[in-house]
């Protein structure tokens, strides 16, 4: 369960958020919303990355503020641009890397990494230089690492920004089957397929909260499609 109470976040003067209270039990939420709306900002607080100015935010009761180690261990993150994940020559020690301070040995930690990049298509891939495969290859690379880590939520920040129509349909056929509940903040419609809800922010507060169907059609009015 995530729970946003009140939630607001500044940039100095700018408000990117403004009073947001959700609770989210639904298995695929969407957060939708234009450039500035605030989804990523909402997104980031579910871990930590962004704490919230006013409010609170809790993840199965847990406030990632004063409790930031153990909500990160049950919340992975991907991020937009794969590159600011990727911190290791290969992918196998990308993922190994996630690994570091659960799994102590050097071996097993990167039969697990490997398994896991078979896991999702990148068997083919485990000693390939990590900045040096495809876009798609990349962004599969980034959700292994945070998978390997096996959390119970995944918070996915527009993970389709830089990949092509091919890719993205890979990527969302890998979110669907993921046993984690997924937070996902994006424009990519398409996406939406099999998702529970959908939020639309604007201007850092929640406009529309709905099934897809109905918050997309909020959404499209609101940016004028």
């Amino acid at each position: 369960m995530i729970e946003f109470d009140g939630v607001g976040h500044r940039y100095g003067e700018r408000v990117v958020l403004d009073g947001v209270s959700l609770r989210l039990p639904e298995r695929r939420v969407a957060l939708l919303g234009a450039n500035g709306s605030g989804k990523s900002t909402l997104a980031r607080t579910v871990n930590g990355l962004v704490a919230p100015t006013t409010g609170t935010v809790r993840v199965d009761g847990r406030d990632p503020a004063p409790h930031g180690a153990a909500v990160r261990r049950r919340v992975g993150f991907v991020f937009s641009d794969p590159d600011s994940q990727i911190v290791m020559p290969t992918a196998v020690e990308d993922v190994a890397f996630s690994l570091r301070r659960t799994v102590r040995d050097k071996t097993e930690r990167n039969r697990l990494a490997a398994a896991t990049l078979t896991e999702y298509g990148l068997g083919d891939h485990v000693e390939h230089p990590a900045h040096q495969l495809s876009g798609g290859q990349k962004q599969l690379l980034a959700l292994c690492a945070v998978l390997v880590l096996d959390p119970d939520v995944l918070v996915c920040d527009e993970p389709t920004t830089l990949l092509d129509l091919r890719n993205k349909r890979a990527f969302a056929e890998r979110l669907a089957g993921l046993r984690q509940q997924v937070l996902l903040a994006t424009h990519d419609l398409d996406l939406l397929d099999g998702f529970d809800r959908a939020i639309v922010l604007d201007g850092g507060r929640v406009v529309a909260d709905d099934e897809p169907g109905p918050a997309v059609a909020h959404y499209r009015k609101l940016c004028g499609a």
